[in-house]
């Protein structure tokens, strides 16, 4: 026979995580992710690592303070914002932290308290819509159990299996997420933002972390006929609709960035992941019949930066809030508790165009707005 619960939550990363923590006690949950619990060799999410003010923001507001072992050295307070089709330079102050994403994952779900029942290293199988809720399918190692909840909570992340499943036609436009970790040869820390139309119509990122330097990029997914050419030093890639997979881009980005003067060895290890990349309010999707959907499933991203902590942390805390007060209709009433985090991503996408068009680009970069020059440069 299948358990019975309240609310399943699929996924435990930061959206995730603190719907789980902020649930009432009277919710029977279980949280179904694919991290193993004993923080051993077991999924773990590409990312840069950069925690933005937004989303210190929304802890400070939880009264949650960072552990000392999920942050990593160094600490940077400046990105390198580099056009290297245009030749362009320009340094702009930040304000992120450092950390160890796998890390700040764990502790988040750390905080989760003991009501909530956690099946690690778990994968969700299937999910079919009832008269009384959901039955969900999920594998966990060799084991398969099949469980009903009455609310299915999609916090998966971009490849989100509940929103392929129960919005199928609800798709968001995707980037491929590649990163490459180096023993760090630079002279100095460094963290930049990578802008090359040849490369990809996004960015790419580079930073370092702990002795190592990450490089990599978000990037258009090839065709399969694209697939079919061959790129080579006497076929080289042309812009974003040339025919380059994402990994021929990522070596584009890496023979670019030797000639800033970075010099790269062999890659240590490469991590990939899908990326949302919404375009407009019809890439949103919250949820219904008492299907949720939060964080980078929901589409909820930035379009400029690809932050997407703190949205995730939003709108979870939003979520939580509704179900606790026992409203009639929970999925309308996060349509509109959400709202206010889908507008500041509407205006994300009115910023895009000044970083990713080459033209705008240019024009802001040469005025020298809210750049900062070193101090002996």
């Amino acid at each position: 026979m299948s358990a019975a619960y309240d609310v399943a939550i699929v996924g435990l990363g930061p959206a995730g995580a603190t719907v789980a923590r902020l649930l009432d006690q009277k919710f029977k949950v279980i949280a179904i992710d694919k991290k193993r619990g004993d923080d051993s060799v077991g999924f773990r999410k590409p990312c840069g690592g950069l925690l933005a003010p937004d989303a210190q923001k929304i802890l400070s507001k939880f009264n949650l303070t960072l552990p000392k072992e999920v942050l990593v050295d160094p600490q940077i307070f400046a990105v390198k914002t580099m056009d290297t089709k245009q030749n362009l330079k320009r340094h702009y102050q930040r304000f992120y932290m450092n950390l160890d994403r796998h890390k700040f994952d764990m502790w988040l779900m750390k905080l989760i308290p003991d009501n909530v029942e956690i099946a690690d290293n778990a994968v969700c199988a299937d999910i079919k819509k009832t008269d009384d809720g959901y039955l969900i399918t999920y594998t966990q190692g060799t084991i398969k159990r099949t469980i009903t909840a009455k609310y299915v909570i999609g916090a998966d992340g971009s490849n989100s299996v509940v929103r392929k499943m129960l919005f199928p036609s609800r798709k968001i436009p995707q980037y491929v997420s590649i990163q490459q970790w180096f023993a760090h040869s630079v002279q100095k820390p460094i963290y930049s933002c990578v802008f090359d139309k040849d490369i990809t119509d996004s960015y790419c990122w580079s930073i370092s972390k702990d002795g190592y330097f990450i490089l990599g990029g978000a990037f258009p997914q090839a065709s399969l006929h694209q697939c079919r050419v061959k790129v080579s030093a006497n076929n080289p890639p042309r812009g974003t609709k040339g025919c380059t997979s994402p990994k021929q881009r990522l070596n584009l980005l890496k023979e670019r960035m030797q000639t800033q003067g970075v010099t790269l060895g062999e890659p240590i290890k490469t991590e990939a992941c899908l990326v949302s990349m919404p375009r407009g309010v019809r890439d949103f999707c919250v949820g219904r019949d008492n299907a949720f959907l939060i964080g980078e499933a929901a589409g909820l991203i930035s379009p400029s930066s690809l932050e997407g902590i703190s949205y995730a942390l939003n709108s979870g805390y939003a979520l939580a809030q509704i179900l606790n007060s026992g409203c009639n209709n929970p999925v309308w009433k996060f349509r509109v508790k959400s709202i206010p985090i889908r507008l500041r991503l509407l205006l994300k996408y009115l910023k895009s165009p000044f970083m990713y068009n080459p033209f705008l680009r240019k024009i802001v970069m040469k005025s020298g707005i809210k750049s900062i020059k070193f101090i002996g440069e």
